[in-house]
């Protein structure tokens, strides 16, 4: 009797909530720190950012969370189906009694995270339609403005300075310094595209950066750099890296240089051939209007009537006039153009003044720009308008779908006729179910109805 009353008095009894703590500090001290290999299945994100997904093997699994701080670094979204090395620490989860990692890093096995987030990345935007070639705008023919978006630190900014000094000396370039590797590498690439874009003053903006390793480009493979350029107001071209190397600034840009010295040769022609053009065209003009006068002064000549002549030079008198103020304007800009040509502009405009088919001319091109203007500004504010109306349409048809509540875990369940089911007393055991949930189908087979049970569905 002594024996059996000093065992009841050793007895030690446990709660439920004093067992379960015990055990979480036990597995904390001895797996505080592991590495677990295994296939992820079951990923879910919570409304708090929280990832809860499973790793498994062929012959066990485990329950995982990644808490959002920890997400928040992680280099890749895990996915159903991705092998991995997950590193963590073993917990007790006490509500339900099930220990789980709670994991801190995760690593693919097979696949670097670098190259899954880059694919990541690259098959959302492209779902977004940001590579697509319809919003890709064209380059201007003659930018006067160029900006330039690099390290000051490197061969680079130099190899596009000189290519632009040996093509066209004289242009206007403005270089906003960023960083284009490291910490704080995303924060300011971003901020200079977009005051490029919020100040209107370049034509073109150049996004340069040398070559290297995929984890040197990184910067250019960040999501906020490739929003940045895509809301860019003003075309921009991606120089990152040599040619082999592919970023998804690349495909968000309006145009992709394979280098960034070739970037230099592509935004703008050589100033030699801008001013062989213009010489080809004044001679074609000098030509036409000799040809114009010869044909005029036969005629003339052959009619020989006064007053007609008299009248003609009247109105070759005002016409000559309204030139005189259109050749001021025009010889006014042509000179901040090509300074270098003045001497050789004046010649030409002197001989121009005599005749009426300059009027003409600028009349005309007065008109195709003006007619050219209020169309590009219609286009843009209808665009702009059925934009607003699309996008407003998206959210309540997002609203409406029903897609959203198959996302939360529901399902829509029909008969073979198609028909939807709503009440489980009207259908027969053994009738064939089609079930459609938010990913895929499923066939199942009715056993028998069970009565109506609100308090069994989920909270």
């Amino acid at each position: 009797m002594e024996q059996i009353a000093l065992q009841f008095a050793e007895r030690r009894v446990w709660t439920v909530s004093e067992l379960t703590a015990a055990i979480g500090e036990a597995l904390g001290r001895e797996f505080a720190d592991v590495w677990v290999a295994g296939e992820i299945s079951g990923v879910r994100l919570a409304n708090s950012g929280h990832y809860y997904f499973t790793l498994k093997d062929q012959e066990a699994q485990i329950r995982c969370v990644c808490y959002r701080l920890a997400a928040r670094y992680l280099r890749f979204k895990p996915q159903d189906g991705v092998a991995v090395l997950a590193r963590g620490r073993l917990d007790v989860y006490a509500p339900r009694g099930e220990y789980q990692l709670i994991v801190e890093t995760l690593e693919p096995q097979g696949l670097g995270a670098l190259q899954l987030a880059f694919e990541q990345l690259k098959n959302k935007l492209a779902a977004e339609g940001l590579f697509a070639a319809a919003r890709k705008r064209p380059l201007p023919k003659y930018p006067g403005r160029i900006g330039i978006v690099t390290s000051l630190d490197g061969a680079v900014i130099r190899d596009i300075l000189h290519v632009l000094g040996r093509r066209f000396p004289g242009l206007h370039v403005r270089i906003f310094p960023a960083q284009v590797q490291g910490p704080g590498s995303v924060e300011e690439v971003v901020r200079a595209v977009d005051w490029f874009s919020a100040s209107g003053w370049p034509d073109v903006v150049i996004v340069a950066r040398g070559g290297g390793s995929l984890e040197d480009l990184w910067t250019f493979n960040e999501e906020a750099v490739a929003r940045a350029i895509a809301r860019s107001k003003v075309p921009v071209i991606s120089a990152i890296g040599h040619e082999t190397d592919y970023t998804i600034a690349d495909f968000v840009a309006d145009v992709r240089a394979p280098t960034p010295s070739a970037a230099a040769e592509m935004v703008i022609a050589p100033k030699q051939q801008l001013l062989g053009q213009v010489a080809a065209a004044q001679l074609r003009l000098e030509q036409a209007v000799r040809y114009r006068l010869a044909q005029g002064g036969r005629r003339l000549h052959e009619l020989s009537i006064d007053r007609p002549a008299r009248l003609l030079h009247r109105l070759m008198g005002r016409r000559q006039q309204r030139l005189d103020e259109l050749d001021g304007r025009l010889r006014q800009r042509w000179r901040e153009l090509f300074a270098g040509r003045r001497s050789r502009w004046q010649a030409l405009d002197e001989r121009l003044r005599r005749l009426d088919v300059r009027l003409r001319l600028a009349a005309a091109r007065r008109r195709l720009d003006e007619l050219s203007r209020r169309s590009e500004q219609s286009i843009h504010l209808r665009l702009t308008r059925v934009r607003a109306r699309l996008e407003s349409l998206r959210a309540e048809l997002g609203h409406l779908s029903p897609l959203a509540v198959l996302e939360r875990g529901y399902a829509i369940v029909r008969d073979e006729a198609g028909r939807v089911i709503k009440d489980a007393a009207t259908v027969a055991a053994g009738t064939l179910l089609q079930i459609l949930l938010a990913r895929g189908r499923l066939r199942a087979r009715a056993t028998e109805p069970t009565p109506d049970d609100s308090s069994a569905l989920p909270s």
